[in-house]
């Protein structure tokens, strides 16, 4: 991993590392006051130069105590728990790239309000729920956008289902 001068991708890259090499889960450090003191977040692990995605973990509203806590548990869980991927070994940490998205409150929405470059997505049917985050390669209108959301929920498109929208700091 190439260190980051962010301090939320310092957070991230130095779990994962100390996660995958020892299996120690390192404490909640202060951040700097900038930033919120509990969020929702996403990390989000690429392969060399963010060309594939390799683990994506996230919450969409905080469920630790601090936002520091929440990369943490987000980070392991990215590493080690997305159903997509296998656990990340420790002969692939040195070209992984990471990000963090900190998540704004979602708001109501119609798909009129989305913009995918600007806001992330939240499809809901029932019990069925999916998210998708903004300004993803390949995802240029609001209608791909619900598409996938949707399909990540196993959601009908052409069913009725409720949007939510929601911006991001993403800390790359």
């Amino acid at each position: 991993m190439n260190p980051s001068t962010d301090p939320l991708v310092r957070l991230a890259q130095s779990t994962i590392e100390s996660f995958i090499r020892t299996r120690a889960i390192p404490a909640a450090p202060g951040l700097p006051p900038d930033l919120p003191p509990r969020a929702g977040c996403f990390v989000s692990i690429h392969t060399g130069s963010g060309a594939e995605l390799r683990g994506c973990i996230g919450t969409i509203g905080p469920t630790q105590p601090t936002l520091a806590a929440e990369v943490i548990h987000n980070a392991i869980s990215a590493a080690t728990q997305d159903p997509r991927f296998p656990a990340i070994r420790p002969g692939e940490l040195d070209g992984l790239d990471i990000s963090v998205d900190v998540l704004f409150e979602p708001e109501p929405a119609q798909r009129e309000d989305l913009d995918p470059k600007l806001f992330g997505v939240i499809v809901t049917q029932g019990f069925r729920r999916g998210l998708l985050l903004p300004d993803l390669d390949g995802v240029d209108t609001a209608d791909e956008q619900l598409r996938i959301a949707c399909l990540k929920a196993e959601i009908d498109p052409a069913t009725n289902y409720e949007i939510e929208r929601f911006r991001v700091v993403r800390h790359a």
